[in-house]
């Protein structure tokens, strides 16, 4: 079965709790499980990873991408400064799509831009939650397509 990893970054592990207006009430648990649900009907296998830490970010990606067959990524606050994280997915050459709860351009100017997305796929952003399975769909149709 296909593998799928699903990378948040700093500050998602307090989905649920942390600026709900903005990023609604679901844990970074409960997407994990609605996601995991998903996955099955689609028959993908998920790898979940979370760290507020850019480094442990980028170890992750390097020591995974080689054994799976795409990513989505939610580089929150690293998405507009992190040119580590966005030249580590370019050396892994792997399939990436980048995800956002928030719709980005309706936010902060410094919010709305990404040194992330041109390395990627594509960028989803604005759906909440719905962005990760809008990714997942991708993923199945384009892992069937090959």
């Amino acid at each position: 079965m296909p593998r799928i990893l699903v990378v948040n970054g700093p500050n998602l592990n307090l989905l649920g709790t942390r600026e709900t207006d903005i990023y609604g009430p679901l844990t970074l648990e409960d997407l994990n499980e609605r996601l995991n649900n998903l996955a099955a009907d689609l028959e993908l296998e998920l790898t979940f990873f979370q760290s507020n830490s850019e480094g442990e970010l980028i170890d992750f990606i390097q020591k995974e991408a080689p054994n799976v067959s795409g990513m989505i990524i939610n580089p929150a606050a690293l998405t507009h400064y992190s040119y580590a994280i966005r030249d580590a997915i370019a050396a892994v050459k792997l399939e990436v799509i980048e995800v956002h709860i928030s719709n980005l351009h309706q936010r902060e100017e410094f919010r709305q831009k990404s040194v992330v997305a041109p390395v990627c796929v594509g960028q989803i952003c604005g759906f909440g939650p719905y962005g990760y399975a809008m990714a997942l769909s991708y993923f199945s149709d384009a892992l069937r397509e090959e």
